[in-house]
């Protein structure tokens, strides 16, 4: 079974390597996990959202009704210049705040530093480039 993406985070963070932690990415990939890292690292991602954390009741950590794997794809709402853009702020806020409620709780929070364009804890530019050569644009 695949690994959320706070899980996968976590084994990084606790990899003692470089090529670890690649390994560990590699292992793992998924599209939900690249897009989180893509949106936080990547300056040409710009987000069409207020930054900070929204107001929302996160999911039971137990039994989120669905996962990032599957919300992700929504994720081009929120991208400056994406099929979003047409949207008023409230509807596109609200499609935010109900992936937010919808995932695991660790993971909304990963979403959320996202927005606000904070790299996961244990990622660095060459660990990224070096699992995912073709992820980051800039």
């Amino acid at each position: 079974m695949a690994l959320l993406p706070h899980e996968v985070f976590q084994k990084v963070r606790e990899a003692k390597s470089k090529n670890e932690k690649i390994s560990i990415l590699k292992e793992n990939e998924t599209w939900g996990l690249k897009d989180i890292i893509r949106g936080s690292m990547d300056s040409t991602v710009k987000w069409n959202l207020p930054t900070g954390a929204p107001p929302y009741t996160p999911s039971p950590a137990q039994s989120p009704p669905t996962s990032i794997q599957r919300e992700n794809t929504k994720f081009t709402y929120f991208v400056k210049g994406g099929k979003g853009d047409s949207l008023p702020a409230f509807k596109r806020e609200n499609i935010f705040i109900g992936i937010l409620e919808g995932i695991h709780p660790e993971d909304a929070e990963l979403v959320v530093a996202m927005i606000n364009k904070e790299t996961p804890k244990g990622l660095t530019r060459p660990i990224i480039k070096a699992a995912f050569p073709d992820l980051l644009k800039d």
